[in-house]
């Protein structure tokens, strides 16, 4: 039986072992995937001794860019972001990374939200490893403009910089920004804490901004509650993306592409 397990530290919280167990239902794959714990001081040797007979990981905080640096081939979207989150081992035995968090994040809000990022306005909060994973993508859907803000501006300078090459994208600091915009994607880690990223309500143009945290939560997290209360077209949470960046992982490991509507809806069923 083919083995696949999420490396991460926290890990015993992961919904992955349960989607990729509803993944491999529906298309009739045989495989075992668990969760394991990797030491804080030693994911490398954690890794490599699961890949003596596993064929395939997640990885999620904070192994991903550990998992960058044991790849022997990255794809060019795990070049770009300079993390990993999944990793396969060729038939030679080779570890290649990939990153779909971005390819999850764009097809949770273009497929199953219906929102067109095309020519849009769009506000990213954050600069950490999250931001740099979705760039690519979110770029490769030709917005009118990408603003990443954060709290040190020259974090979020240096990204922008280092993606100016795949379209309009610039850095902002939270506190410099009050026109509104089409899309907010939440991007940093404010909601673990119950916290608010400390942006203009002015941001949001009731009626029409779409707002989306990557967190997710039984109940609404904090950015999604704020944003509802600022009268937002459309709230999400990062429940999709975490379905869909897995999905993407899923067809590279097996070949086939699950359908993600009936495994997010039983995720809802077991949050609530």
């Amino acid at each position: 039986m083919d083995r696949y397990v999420v490396f991460g530290n926290p890990i015993g919280h992961s919904k992955s072992p349960l989607i990729h167990r509803l993944f491999a239902e529906q298309t009739g794959q045989q495989l075992v995937y668990e969760t394991q714990l990797a030491p804080l001081d030693d994911f490398d040797g954690c890794a490599r001794a699961f890949f003596q007979q596993g064929r395939g990981a997640n990885v999620t905080v904070p192994f991903k860019e550990d998992a960058f640096r044991l790849c022997d081939e990255l794809t060019p979207r795990a070049q770009r972001a300079g993390a990993v989150n999944t990793l396969s081992k060729q038939a030679d035995g080779r570890l290649l990374g990939d990153n779909t968090d971005g390819a999850g994040l764009v097809r949770d809000l273009t497929v199953n939200a219906g929102v067109s990022l095309s020519g849009k306005r769009i506000l990213l909060l954050g600069a950490g490893g999250a931001v740099r994973g979705v760039l690519e993508p979110i770029l490769k859907e030709n917005p009118a403009s990408l603003v990443i803000a954060n709290r040190t501006v020259e974090k979020a300078e240096a990204l922008a910089h280092l993606f100016a090459d795949l379209g309009p994208v610039s850095a902002s600091g939270f506190g410099w920004l009050q026109e509104s915009v089409d899309v907010i994607i939440n991007a940093t880690s404010a909601s673990l804490a119950g916290e608010l990223p400390p942006i203009a309500s002015s941001l949001i143009q009731p009626g029409h901004t779409v707002c989306y945290d990557m967190m997710y939560g039984k109940e609404p997290t904090p950015f999604c509650r704020w944003a509802s209360e600022q009268g937002a077209a459309l709230v999400i949470d990062g429940l999709g993306m975490l379905t869909e960046q897995a999905a993407e992982a899923f067809a590279l490991w097996r070949g086939v592409r699950p359908d993600t509507a009936p495994v997010l809806a039983e995720l809802r069923r077991q949050l609530a």
